[in-house]
């Protein structure tokens, strides 16, 4: 049985328990509790505060843990990093308050900086030479400016509206941060192939993000320059209609650039186009 540690609440927690979900590991949602066993694969899911996870990755408590790179940096606990994630994204800025015309990372010379993130927030502070007073908060840490309680603040950023309500602008964006998976360097070699199988629905999982199953009817003396507009994977599925003088062309597209292609393909005489959705993608 693989353990994953993962975050009890909050938007990471939503996440990694949809990319589960998608992965079809089954858990009981009648009930939670700390340690949840998957009905229909070999794993439990142990529910932990963020920054008590990569110290229980580290030293057994769990096998394999999701937790944000920013609490994974500040911890600096021995756990090795296998898989990037791509969801949960944010930063770790230094903020003040909106009024202050700021000249550059010396304004923070003398200035007292609350933070739930010293240790990443010290060290570059001493990289750059920058004497500062860093004041540790476990709460609010944007509140601490407006109360006299510091100067500054040093914490996580996404869409910065957390910022505007408090009257403080961004100044210095220092880590950029995303969900990672990491795991104990210790691993059984049964528990690596239970997390080889779990790594491989989850790619399957991500690399359908973003893509659509395209599929048109084309007229036929128009097929090579449609299939020179289409990026797919590699060369489309390309059927005969009964339509004399027309085939239907199948494909996949990145949703980025899905509006460009389609009206080249428009303009090129393809019709009746249909998008679907992509749960699930294999290479």
């Amino acid at each position: 049985m693989l353990r994953i540690a993962v975050q009890a609440k909050g938007r990471l927690f939503e996440e990694t328990m949809a990319l589960l979900e998608e992965s079809d590991i089954k858990l009981s949602s009648s009930k939670r509790t700390l340690l949840v066993q998957s009905t229909n694969f070999p794993v439990e899911v142990l529910f932990l505060r963020d920054d008590d996870i990569p110290q229980s990755v580290a030293t057994g408590v769990a096998d394999i843990g999701i937790v944000g790179e920013n609490e994974y940096v500040e911890k600096e606990e021995d756990a090795v990093i296998i898989k990037r994630l791509g969801f949960s994204k944010c930063r770790l800025s230094l903020a003040i308050p909106k009024d202050i015309d700021y000249p550059g990372l010396q304004w923070f010379n003398n200035k007292k900086i609350a933070t739930s993130y010293p240790v990443i927030l010290k060290k570059h502070m001493q990289a750059n030479g920058i004497k500062a007073e860093v004041h540790v908060i476990t709460g609010s840490v944007e509140v601490a400016p407006g109360i006299g309680l510091a100067d500054a603040i040093f914490d996580i950023v996404s869409s910065g509206s957390t910022l505007v309500s408090n009257r403080l602008k961004e100044v210095e964006v220092i880590m950029k941060s995303e969900a990672l998976l990491i795991a104990n360097k210790e691993l059984s070699d049964e528990k690596k192939e239970v997390l080889n199988e779990l790594l491989f629905r989850m790619d399957a999982v991500k690399t359908a993000e973003d893509k659509k199953y395209v599929l048109m009817n084309a007229p036929k003396e128009k097929l090579n320059e449609i299939i020179d507009v289409l990026p797919g994977m590699k060369s489309p599925t390309v059927m005969p209609l009964a339509q004399e003088g027309w085939c239907s062309v199948h494909t996949v597209l990145d949703e980025k650039r899905f509006w460009e292609i389609i009206g080249k393909l428009k303009a090129l005489g393809a019709e009746g186009i249909l998008v679907l959705p992509i749960e699930k993608m294999i290479l």
